[in-house]
C-alpha cells in the first residue's frame, strides 16, 4: 500500500497526530541529554505558569464541562503545579547514581515520548500533573484531552509548553491533540512511536490502552468506604467527611462513596454531619433519591458534578439552606443498592453497624461492587482498629483521619501527591501506587563482580551523556542548540537523519 493510499484509509487526523509523534520522538532524543539543572529550570518555568493560570482555567473547566466548583479546581491546578515541583524539589531524575560500597552504577532512561489522556473530572489539573511528571524525567508528551474540556485543556497545555521551550526545552517536548476522536486516539495509543501511555479516566479507556500494545499506566474506579468507629473525633470525622464529599462536587475517584458508622454513636454521628453541611434523608427521602437520582437504577449522567440543590431538585426534595452534601442511609450494601456503588456527586450513602467487625465487612461488601484496589478511609482512634482495617480492605491506599479525596491523593498525607491512582492488581492495573515521577524513567544497573578482588571504577564527574560522542549524541546536540557547532557535528547531523529518513520511509511504504 502506498503512502497516498494508508492515508486514505486512516481516521481524520491521524496523519497529521503522527507528525506530532514524530516531532516529540526528536525532542526526547534532545532532551534525553539535558542535565538535572537543565531540566529543573523547565520544570519551575512551567509549574510559575500553570499556578498563574490556576485561577482561570478552574473557571473555564467548570464553564466548559458543567461540572465541579471553580474554586476547588484552582485548588487542584494549584497543587499540581507548584504543589508538584515542591513535593519532588531536589530529586534527580537526571544524573547517574553511584553507590561504591554496592559497586553499582545506575544510569536513567526516560520513557521516551509519553501519550496522555486526561478525563472531563479533573481536566487541566491532570493535565499539569501530567506534564509536569513528564519534564521531570526528561520524557516528551502528547496530551489528548477529553471532548467535553477539549478548550480548556488545548489552551492550557498550548501555554504550558510555550513555557517549556520559552525555558529551554526542545521545541515539541510538549503538545496536543486538539480534536480527539476515538479512532483517533485508539490509533495514537497504538503508533509504534508512543513509548508509553498514562490511562486516566473510565474503564474502557483504561482497557484500550492496555489492548494497544504499547506499555500503558492504567488505573481503575474509585467507590471509596469510609469506617467510622466508636473511638472517633465523631464531630472531626463529620466535618472531613462532609468537605470531602463537597470538594470539587465529588467528581474525583477517591471521595468517599459510603460511610460506615458503628451503631453505638450513630445518633450523634448523624447529628455532626448534619452540623457540617449534610442532609441526612428520611426513608421518604431515599427513595425518591433512587428513583430519581438513579432511574433504572443507573446513575444519571447529567447530574454528575452537580452540587447538593441541584441534586435536591432532581430529587424533588426540599432541604435547609447551605447543604453541601445528601447523606441517604440504606441497610446492605449489595450489587443491586444504588446507594452502594461510586456516585461522582455530593450524595453519601451511610451504613450503621453493630461493631467495627461487621464494619470491615461492608467495607469489603462495598468494595466488591466496585472500587477494588483504589482507596479507603478510616477515622479512629484505635491503633488495633486501624491495622485490622488496612489488612482487611482490599485496597492499596488508606487515609486515616482524614478526607479521602486529597488525602488518598496524596496531598496532605505521605502519598505521592498524584491525579492518576493505580490499583494493582487487585484492580487489573499495572500501577500499585499513585503515579509518581519514577514511573516514567527506568535505570540501567552497571553491576560490578562483589569478588573484592575486582576493584569499582571511579566515575564522579563523568557526564554519561558526553562520555563516548556519537552521531545520535551530535544530532541530539544540534536539536538542543538550535545548530551544529562544530562542521564535524554538522556532517554526522546530516548523514544520520538521512538515514532515518530513508528508514522510516521504507518502513511506512513497507506496512
Amino acid at each position: 500500500m502506498s503512502v497516498a493510499e494508508l492515508a486514505r484509509h486512516e481516521p481524520p487526523g491521524v496523519p497529521r497526530a503522527r507528525m506530532m509523534l514524530q516531532r516529540a520522538h526528536w525532542a526526547a532524543t534532545a532532551f534525553a541529554r539535558y542535565d538535572n539543572e537543565r531540566v529543573w529550570r523547565i520544570v519551575e518555568a512551567v509549574a510559575e505558569r500553570a499556578y498563574a493560570d490556576a485561577e482561570e482555567f478552574g473557571e473555564w473547566a467548570v464553564r466548559e464541562t458543567g461540572m465541579g466548583v471553580a474554586e476547588h479546581k484552582r485548588v487542584k491546578n494549584e497543587l499540581c503545579s507548584k504543589g508538584i515541583v515542591e513535593a519532588y524539589r531536589g530529586q534527580d531524575f537526571a544524573g547517574p547514581r553511584i553507590d561504591a560500597s554496592r559497586k553499582l552504577l545506575e544510569l536513567p532512561h526516560p520513557a521516551g515520548v509519553v501519550f496522555a489522556l486526561a478525563p472531563s473530572t479533573n481536566p487541566v489539573s491532570t493535565i499539569n500533573f501530567k506534564i509536569l511528571l513528564s519534564l521531570m524525567t526528561r520524557n516528551a508528551i502528547v496530551v489528548s484531552p477529553h471532548p467535553l474540556a477539549r478548550e480548556c485543556c488545548v489552551e492550557a497545555a498550548r501555554r504550558l509548553a510555550a513555557a517549556a521551550v520559552r525555558a529551554g526545552a526542545p521545541d515539541g517536548a510538549v503538545q496536543v491533540v486538539e480534536e480527539p476522536t476515538i479512532p483517533l486516539i485508539e490509533s495514537l495509543m497504538a503508533d509504534e512511536t508512543t513509548d508509553v501511555i498514562l490511562a486516566t479516566g473510565g474503564t474502557a479507556v483504561v482497557r484500550a490502552a492496555y489492548r494497544s500494545g504499547n506499555p500503558a499506566i492504567g488505573v481503575g474506579p474509585g467507590n471509596v468506604p469510609a469506617l467510622v468507629d466508636a473511638t472517633a473525633d465523631l464531630a472531626a470525622a463529620a466535618r472531613k467527611l462532609i468537605d470531602s464529599k463537597a470538594f470539587d462536587n465529588s467528581i474525583l475517584c477517591t471521595n468517599e462513596s459510603v460511610a460506615i458508622v458503628e451503631e453505638s454513636v450513630a445518633a450523634v454521628f448523624a447529628k455532626e454531619l448534619q452540623k457540617a453541611g449534610g442532609h441526612v434523608l428520611d426513608e421518604t427521602e431515599v427513595e425518591q433519591v433512587r428513583e430519581r437520582l438513579f432511574p433504572a437504577g443507573r446513575i444519571r449522567l447529567d447530574l454528575l458534578g452537580k452540587d447538593a440543590s441541584a441534586l435536591a431538585a432532581a430529587a424533588e426534595l426540599r432541604v435547609p439552606q447551605g447543604t453541601r452534601v445528601l447523606v441517604a442511609p440504606f441497610a446492605l450494601a449489595v450489587p443491586e443498592e444504588p446507594l452502594a456503588r461510586e456516585k461522582l456527586f455530593p450524595l453519601l450513602g451511610l451504613v450503621t453497624v453493630p461493631d467495627v467487625q461487621r464494619g470491615i465487612q461492608t467495607a469489603q461488601a462495598v468494595l466488591r461492587i466496585g472500587g477494588a484496589g483504589h482507596s479507603a478511609v478510616i477515622h479512629s482512634r484505635n491503633p488495633r482498629a486501624i491495622m485490622a482495617y488496612g489488612v482487611a480492605v482490599p485496597v492499596l491506599r488508606v487515609a486515616v483521619n482524614v478526607g479521602g479525596s486529597t488525602g488518598s491523593a496524596g496531598f496532605d498525607t505521605a502519598l505521592a501527591p498524584s491525579m492518576t491512582i493505580g490499583t494493582g492488581f487487585y484492580g487489573r492495573s499495572s500501577v500499585a501506587e499513585n503515579l509518581e515521577p519514577a514511573h516514567l524513567v527506568q535505570w540501567t544497573r552497571v553491576a560490578y563482580a562483589s569478588d573484592r578482588s575486582v576493584p569499582f571504577d571511579e566515575f564522579e564527574g563523568i557526564d554519561p551523556w558526553s562520555a563516548l560522542p556519537d552521531a545520535r549524541a551530535a544530532v541530539t546536540r544540534a536539536s538542543a542548540n538550535g545548530d551544529a557547532t562544530d562542521p564535524r557535528d554538522a556532517d554526522l547531523v546530516r548523514e544520520e537523519i538521512r538515514r532515518i529518513v530513508v528508514e522510516e520511509l521504507r518502513e511506512l511504504v513497507g506496512r
